[in-house]
C-alpha cells in the first residue's frame, strides 16, 4: 500500500511539472467522480454549469480501477473530487494526495453499515448524498448556488418518488428472500423489508467454499426461492450453479456501479424493481 501511494505521489509530481498539460478553463465547476452514481448526482445537480469526469468507464467494474496518468491529472485539476472511501482503493489514494478542501468523501454523510459501501441502492440515502454534493458544488460556484439548490431539490423529489414506487411495488410479495451472488444489496433489502442472502461477501472477487454454496442452496430451497440473482458486471456462473441445485432460474440484479451507455440510475433502479417483483411474486 505504501509503495503504491508513493508511486501515485511521484506520478502527480511529474504531471505537475509537465508543461503540455493545461487544465480546462471554461467557467464551469470541474468535478471528478470515482464511479457512476456519484457522476449521476453531480450531473443532475450541476446541469450545464458543471463538467463531470467519471474515473470508471461505462460497463467497467469500479472496485478494480487503477488510475492512469491522465486521471491523476484530472484529480489535480478538479474543483471537486467525489468519492466513497473504502470502495475504490486507488481513488482513495489519489484523493488523499489532493487538497482536503476540494475532496468530498460521501461516506461521511451516508451512514455506512458494516463497511458496506453500496448506499446508492437506497434512494433515501442517495438523496442525503445529493444534498451534501449540492452544498459542495455551490461552495465552488456561489454565484449559481440557487440554481444548484433548486436542481438538488428536484433530484431529491424524484428519488422520493422512486422510494414510493419501491414501497408500493414490494409491499405485497409472496417471497421476501433475495439470494445474490455478491453482498451488494443490503441497503436496498433493508429499506423495503426484504432479506438478502448472499453467496459471497462484500468483495465481488471472493470465491465461496463448497460448504457456503451448499448452505445457501439449502436456505433458498427451504424458503421457496425461485430466482438466484447475479450482477451485470460479473460472471453468472456462481448464481447459475446455485439455481441448478434448487431448480430455480438465474437473473440479473444491477448494483448500478457502472451502468452501460444509455442507461441512467432511474432506469436501472426501475428495471431492478420489475425484476424483484417478478422474482418475489409481488401483487
Amino acid at each position: 500500500m505504501y509503495l503504491r501511494a508513493a508511486a501515485l505521489a511521484a506520478a502527480v509530481l511529474a504531471l505537475a511539472g509537465c508543461a503540455v498539460h493545461q487544465p480546462a478553463d471554461d467557467g464551469r465547476v470541474h468535478v471528478v467522480a470515482g464511479f457512476y452514481p456519484l457522476q449521476f448526482v453531480a450531473e443532475e445537480i450541476g446541469g450545464d454549469r458543471v463538467g463531470v469526469q467519471n474515473l470508471t468507464r461505462a460497463g467497467a467494474e469500479p472496485h478494480d480501477l487503477e488510475l492512469q496518468p491522465s486521471q491523476l491529472a484530472a484529480l489535480e485539476d478538479a474543483d471537486l473530487v467525489l468519492y466513497l472511501r473504502g470502495f475504490q482503493p486507488a481513488v482513495d489514494e489519489g484523493a488523499g494526495l489532493q487538497e482536503k478542501a476540494k475532496t468530498f468523501d460521501v461516506s461521511a454523510i451516508a451512514s455506512l453499515r458494516n463497511a458496506d459501501p453500496h448506499v446508492w441502492l437506497d434512494p433515501v440515502r442517495l438523496a442525503a448524498i445529493a444534498d451534501g454534493v449540492a452544498k459542495r458544488i455551490a461552495a465552488a460556484d456561489p454565484a449559481h448556488a440557487g440554481e444548484f439548490t433548486a436542481r438538488a431539490a428536484d433530484l431529491e423529489r424524484r428519488l422520493g418518488e422512486l422510494d414510493g414506487e419501491y414501497r408500493q411495488g414490494l409491499a405485497h410479495c409472496v417471497r421476501h428472500d433475495v439470494v445474490t451472488s455478491h453482498e451488494a444489496f443490503g441497503y436496498l433489502t433493508a429499506r423495503y423489508g426484504l432479506t438478502q442472502v448472499p453467496v459471497t461477501g462484500l468483495n465481488p472477487d471472493e470465491e465461496p467454499g463448497p460448504q457456503r454454496v451448499r448452505d445457501v442452496a439449502r436456505v433458498a430451497r427451504e424458503r421457496g426461492v425461485t430466482t438466484i440473482f447475479f450482477e451485470s458486471l460479473v460472471s453468472p456462473k456462481l448464481s447459475e450453479t446455485v439455481a441448478r441445485e434448487i431448480g430455480a432460474k438465474a437473473a440479473v440484479l444491477d448494483p448500478i456501479e457502472g451502468v452501460e451507455t444509455g442507461e441512467t440510475y432511474f432506469t436501472a433502479m426501475r428495471t431492478n424493481l420489475a425484476t424483484l417483483r417478478d422474482a418475489l411474486g409481488c401483487g
